[in-house]
């Protein structure tokens, strides 16, 4: 029973992660539940539209709550199998150590935020909370489990982050004194759009961006020369931290790219590619989020260099 049972939750918690190649039941799960989620996200789009409630509100409120019975059983699940595979966290307090890891994870979050603003809604129904209802477009996140790209993100900014938290240090300067000189150029003739230094800090970060709304300009000589000023300083403090980022993607992408040609050199050191080497190559191929097309280059230009080497 107690081997059965450790097999059950072993297999739950593998069809919950991101599936494997040549596992259907978890990618059909993946399908399902990512599927969920946008419908999620175009229903509470259309719920605001009054027209469309009106008509339709029963079939909004339908899947609203169709889709938290399914997400607050796949969070119980997720828990539950937290500590995968089981055989390795036997003890109790391990398993609970992981299963703690999982809830204050960044998807566990997201999986308890996505379903929390009904559960409260219900306990206090005569309580006004219409704004935890847009919490639930939080629900996007969820594609993360089977999306890496913003662990992509994460990962390139952490790996330059030096470089990173220093352009982000420059642009918080730039941020603060444009703000502070824009207040006392502007507030006396243009108080309405420049009340306080916390009130201009709206405009600078709307220059320094580089999105120039227009609804606040300067009309002194002096604010238009600060204007002027910011709005260099925020396109090359912006590019400064777009470049970064775009460089640590590029030199992830050469590392997988590398790791992938080193592992068909491997596997070609007798010359032929059998088929677990192949699944292999198609596991790899699809963890890096390489496409099938680039993968066959990089095959081909290996067997060719194996070729013409010495």
């Amino acid at each position: 029973m107690g081997t059965a049972y450790r097999r059950i939750q072993n297999r739950c918690g593998t069809v919950l992660q991101h599936a494997k190649h040549g596992d259907k039941g978890s990618r059909y799960v993946d399908y399902f539940l990512a599927t969920l989620v946008i419908i999620n996200i175009v229903a509470i789009a259309l719920e605001s539209v009054a027209s469309i409630y009106e008509q339709f509100g029963a079939y909004l409120d339908a899947i609203e709550a169709v889709s938290i019975l399914i997400f607050s059983v796949e969070y119980v699940l997720r828990i539950w199998s937290a500590p995968l595979p089981i055989a390795l966290a036997p003890n109790f307090s391990v398993r609970l150590k992981q299963r703690w890891a999982y809830i204050t994870s960044f998807n566990g979050i997201i999986d308890l935020v996505s379903i929390l603003p009904f559960y409260i809604q219900a306990i206090f129904p005569y309580v006004d909370l219409r704004i935890l209802r847009a919490f639930r477009l939080l629900r996007i996140l969820k594609l993360s489990n089977y999306n890496s790209a913003l662990e992509d993100l994460f990962e390139a900014i952490m790996e330059e982050r030096r470089s990173f938290y220093a352009a982000l240090y420059l642009f918080v300067i730039v941020f603060i004194v444009s703000s502070s000189l824009m207040y006392f150029a502007e507030h006396r003739v243009h108080p309405d759009g420049f009340k306080s230094i916390p009130g201009s800090m709206y405009w600078s970060l709307i220059t320094l961006t580089t999105v120039g709304y227009g609804d606040i300009t300067p009309v002194t000589v002096a604010g238009k020369i600060i204007a002027s000023t910011a709005a260099i300083f925020g396109v090359i403090v912006v590019a400064l931290i777009t470049g970064i980022v775009v460089s640590s993607f590029n030199s992830q992408m050469e590392r997988r790219r590398l790791i992938f040609e080193d592992q068909v050199r491997l596997f070609l050191l007798d010359g032929i590619l059998d088929n677990n080497e192949e699944r292999a190559l198609e596991v790899l191929r699809k963890e890096f989020g390489m496409s099938k097309r680039r993968a066959d280059e990089l095959v081909q230009q290996v067997r060719a260099t194996k070729a013409h080497g010495p």
